[in-house]
């Protein structure tokens, strides 16, 4: 799978995520932070779900309608939790996430959903 890891997400899950054969592009290589919607904009002309702990995606995509290839948001945790987490997600939902879903977790929950207008597959 296609993943840009955003800079909260941590330097050791998008490690964890090229260890693991996903095709990975990690923020952090970019140099100075371009902004939430350059990021969010970057994902999507790549075709990589974008994995962050940052609430702001989540409005972006579904009180902006900004454009997506798919969301992960995790929680702040320390690295393994969020490795582990992760690895749970794509284990039950890599489906979802090639149609465009948003995936939050919190708690010990996990939601899909998508934003209005975006096709269901």
């Amino acid at each position: 799978m296609r993943f840009l890891v955003d800079r909260c997400a941590g330097q050791r899950l998008a490690e964890s995520l090229r260890a693991d054969g996903h095709d990975i592009v990690d923020v952090r290589e970019w140099g100075a932070d371009p902004g939430d919607r350059q990021i969010l904009m970057r994902a999507a002309e790549q075709n990589r779900v974008l994995v962050t702990m940052d609430k702001d995606f989540g409005f972006l995509v579904f009180a902006q309608g900004e454009r997506h290839r798919g969301l992960i948001r995790l929680p702040d945790v320390p690295a393994a939790a969020r490795i582990a987490l992760l690895r749970g997600v794509l284990a039950r939902h890599s489906a979802d996430l090639e149609a465009g879903a948003v995936i939050t977790v919190r708690g010990g929950r996990i939601r899909v959903s998508r934003p209005p207008g975006e096709p269901s597959d």
